[in-house]
């Protein structure tokens, strides 16, 4: 092994630095789990490479020969070194036992994305409104075909999720619905394509499950690149193919904090602890990259924070409108601060009684409007009454509703969202917003209007600041970073589809060695791979049990789709035996 080269046309060898230096990479989660950090196994990769760069400059010293190594990154002189080996020997790695290499190819010479989310339109969830507006802006790229994936749910619970008893006998009528709606707000027809899959709606929860394997409905042909929309949540009960085994690549956009709303509920300490890790666990084995929209999600692998949401172009419109009406000397607003939110506890209710509770001497006299309806609308105003607070309830509207514009100051106390889509359509009408340091407000810190508070002291002199005086215009930069346009290019880069996108027919990354080029692609089993590939063997058993599916909170008979959705979705009966990765 550590024998030098006969010929100087051989390429050496692996030596044992070099493989110890490959096992410690591969090795880090594992490491990481016994308390080795990554930044100690990143140097002990550096020392091992180290040894063989100072062997070979030694050896082309005492030959008079020029150093053939240079200042690159340690893993990518590593990835080279294997990949040019086992070039050298003429090996290739075609995948091992957990993996299926049976992917998309470029057919019709273009990419296909397909967008797959947990909720849908009427339902006024982030998980239904940003996927849409993400799968229109996608689209008007030419280089890929979009599809839209959303959950198709039976009569009784359309009843129980979505507004004003609003239902649909067919997704072809719920289809007309969602592409009305979003067509009134872009200004223009977004050529995408949408879908439907199976769901059902967890009252306790108060979310929609995936019922059977939500994979098997983006055709085989159009298996390129998936996007996850809340990636925990599709794979808590998934039973099915493997998304990284189907797709060839696959992005999870983490949108909301379960960890903060699991610890407010019964012996939540201990829920929490177990879903933390069903998440690391499911995310890894199903996602090549995970995008989190703030630090106030939780930290999963393979991740990076990022704000990959924009504003409606509606919000936008309208604070072009306020700043021309303030231009003309008119008075924009005419009304001081309110908040707005789905009323349930947890979306800031009980942060926002409890503030104006403990300052209502030094409050007294500001009046707050409070619009929203939600199942704890009766407690929370219970609650205000018998605090004395001077809170005036309304029905719940939306927020570009014509009876908001006049309003001056947003106040938005909540710390369990991830990223406020609330406080960013305020900013964007050109509002104050009134909200926490806290990192879910981290990418509004850089507006002017955006005006933070530490302590319930704060809390009352940034209201008392906002109600004194005029917010300022956005400069067009400002309003740029909030449109969905910036926030498009901003997915693009950090989930790494550009690069893929750009680099599609050439695979993975290469490096240069005399003139030839090595592909470093999967030239190797990694062992990351190795694992990640066990763990999603490991999941797809314990999810084929329905006493265990149940006990980890699963409705009953989602394993599969029921008869109700083959008949709305014009599907075969579920087979009892799918041979899903073919073992």
């Amino acid at each position: 092994m550590c024998k030098e080269p006969r010929e100087s046309n051989e390429v050496p060898p692996l030596d044992v630095p070099e493989l110890l230096a490959c096992w410690v990479r591969q090795s880090s989660p594992f490491l990481d789990q016994l308390g080795v950090r990554r930044d100690i196994c990143d140097k002990i990769v550096e020392s091992l490479c180290s040894k063989r760069k100072n062997q070979l400059l030694l050896h082309s010293v005492s030959a008079g020969e020029s150093s053939v190594l240079g200042n690159d990154n340690i893993n990518d002189e590593l990835d080279s070194r294997i990949a040019s080996v086992l070039q050298s020997t003429g090996h290739c790695y075609e995948g091992g036992f957990w993996t299926d290499h049976a992917k998309h190819d470029l057919s019709d010479g273009k990419r296909h994305v397909a967008i797959v989310t947990t909720a849908s339109l009427p339902w006024m969830t982030g998980t239904a409104v940003n996927p849409l507006f993400r799968a229109a802006y996608l689209a008007g790229s030419a280089r890929q075909k979009v599809t839209l994936l959303v959950p198709w749910l039976c009569k009784s619970d359309q009843e129980l999720v979505y507004p004003s008893n609003l239902t649909f006998s067919s997704p072809e009528e719920q289809e007309i619905y969602i592409r009305n709606w979003l067509e009134e707000r872009i200004g223009f027809k977004a050529d995408f394509k949408i879908s439907f899959y199976p769901g059902k709606f967890s009252k306790e929860r108060r979310s929609i499950i995936p019922a059977g394997d939500t994979s098997q409905f983006i055709p085989s042909k159009d298996a390129d690149i998936a996007i996850l929309e809340e990636p925990e949540h599709l794979n808590w009960y998934h039973h099915g193919r493997r998304w990284t085994d189907k797709f060839n690549h696959v992005v999870g956009i983490v949108h909301t904090n379960y960890l903060e709303y699991i610890k407010r509920e019964k012996n939540g300490a201990l829920q929490a602890f177990l879903v933390k890790h069903i998440n690391n666990w499911v995310t890894r084995a199903y996602c090549h990259k995970v995008l989190r929209l703030s630090a106030a999600t939780q930290d999963l692998p393979k991740s990076v924070i990022c704000n990959v949401h924009g504003v409606n172009p509606k919000f936008l419109k309208i604070g072009e409108k306020v700043a021309a009406e303030r231009e003309l000397g008119q008075e924009a607003f005419s009304k001081g601060a309110y908040f707005l939110g789905k009323m349930v506890w947890a979306k800031g209710y009980r942060e926002l009684l409890d503030l104006l509770a403990k300052n209502k001497r030094d409050l007294d006299g500001i009046k707050l409007d409070v619009f929203g309806n939600g199942e704890d609308a009766h407690e929370v105003q219970s609650a205000a009454r018998r605090l004395d607070l001077d809170l005036n309830f309304l029905k719940g509207r939306e927020h570009a509703d014509d009876s908001l514009h006049g309003y001056k100051v947003f106040i938005n106390p909540s710390v369990s969202d991830v990223l406020c889509t609330a406080t960013a359509e305020a900013l964007a009408m050109g509002k104050f917003v009134v909200c926490a340091d806290h990192p879910s407000n981290e990418f509004f810190r850089s507006f002017p209007n955006c005006l933070t508070y530490k302590t319930s002291e704060d809390f009352v002199a940034k209201v008392k600041e906002a109600l004194a005086r005029e917010p300022q215009p956005l400069t067009p930069e400002q309003r740029h970073n909030l449109s969905w346009e910036a926030a498009t290019q901003r997915f693009m880069e950090y989930s790494e589809l550009d690069r893929f996108l750009v680099n599609a027919e050439d695979g993975a990354k290469s490096g240069r060695n005399d003139g030839m080029i090595i592909q470093k692609s999967a030239s190797l089993p990694g062992l990351t791979d190795m694992v990640d590939g066990g763990l999603a063997f490991a999941h797809y058993c314990l999810t084929g049990n329905e006493f265990l599916r149940r006990c980890t909170g699963a409705i009953p008979g989602t394993r599969d789709y029921d008869k109700q959705h083959c008949k709305d979705l014009n599907l075969l009966p579920p087979q009892v035996e799918n041979p899903i990765y073919g073992w």
